[in-house]
């Protein structure tokens, strides 16, 4: 029963946020089971992105830049190597697509906002992140054991691009004993805002962008547990059901989210960050956190709005 109840507040909250889509539940009951070939094709919109994002800066910005921003001389020609990495993913996942007689999606129309080198390596370490959650959350749901092995080891090459953007941006490499797995909407949701359009004739993916929750610029520079921080949305209001029930701030972890109550403020929430239970997985490095009526779990039907990535220390 009480899980009926979560379900009920956070659908009211996403649609009451979004009046003028479909409703989600509706989307998702319609959607059929996801295949593996959904799945590739997942990874190779992901893919997709990353490759132009480092084709992108590698166009516009010369190897003096990257020199000048990171203070290394051999960052440029490294950043050059994990672009290529990104190509081969995309070559990789589209010849195993045509193998096995599925269309493999075409790469979109993207804006990056790319002003400077520096906020080039902001973004580079968020896309990373959250290509290693992609993969690690969509694991579970490959059923050829060639694929799983072959999304497991573009898996372990993302977390090291991950790790060497991190490191230059002298950040912790490795900032938690855990990465964190995200669920295919989830991830869809954090990389839709590059994404202008794409060909008409693509295959559709059974994924949805849930609304926007982005950490405000007026949150503290160093975040950890027990910070006070403020989160927002800045196109949607996003309101419990019954108008009186409790919103909530669901931080993901491998181990399952960790919950603490969130305050309605103007144009989003406050929340203080919490600490994980003693013997599961901490909430460090970049963490993902989203709105829901619900405290007792995370899934499609309960996610509000998010997530939003923080970096956490």
């Amino acid at each position: 029963m009480r899980s009926t109840v979560c379900f009920v507040t956070a659908l009211a909250a996403a649609v009451a946020a979004a009046p003028a889509k479909n409703s989600l539940l509706a989307a998702r009951q319609a959607a059929p089971k996801i295949t593996d070939a959904d799945i590739l094709n997942y990874a190779l919109t992901l893919e997709h992105l990353e490759d132009k994002f480092y084709r992108t800066a590698l166009d516009k910005f010369d190897e003096a830049a990257f020199t000048a921003a990171t203070n290394d001389s051999s960052f440029y020609s490294n950043l050059k190597e994990i672009s290529s990495d990104e190509t081969t993913h995309v070559s990789f996942l589209t010849a195993a697509l045509t193998k096995a007689g599925a269309k493999p999606v075409a790469e979109c129309t993207y804006d990056f906002k790319l002003p400077d080198v520096k906020t080039f390596l902001a973004t580079s370490s968020i896309l990373e992140g959250v290509g290693v959650s992609a993969y690690l959350g969509a694991a579970a749901d490959i059923m050829s054991k060639a694929y799983l092995t072959a999304a497991g080891s573009i898996l372990t090459v993302e977390s090291r691009h991950s790790a060497y953007i991190r490191n230059a941006l002298k950040e912790s490499p490795f900032p938690s004993p855990f990465d964190v797995p995200l669920d295919f909407n989830e991830v869809y949701t954090l990389a839709a805002p590059f994404i202008v359009s794409c060909p008409s004739d693509n295959p559709p993916l059974p994924v949805k962008a849930f609304p926007t929750l982005t950490s405000s610029p007026d949150n503290p520079a160093k975040i950890s547990s027990g910070t006070k921080i403020t989160l927002l949305t800045p196109k949607v209001v996003v309101k419990p059901a019954d108008g009186t029930s409790q919103i909530y701030a669901a931080f993901i972890t491998v181990t399952g989210p960790v919950f603490t109550e969130a305050t309605p403020v103007d144009g989003g929430f406050s929340l203080t960050v919490p600490k994980a239970p003693e013997g599961s997985a901490p909430v460090a490095g970049q963490s993902y956190v989203v709105l829901t009526g619900c405290n007792t779990t995370v899934s499609d039907d309960t996610v509000a709005a998010g997530p939003a990535v923080l970096e956490i220390s």
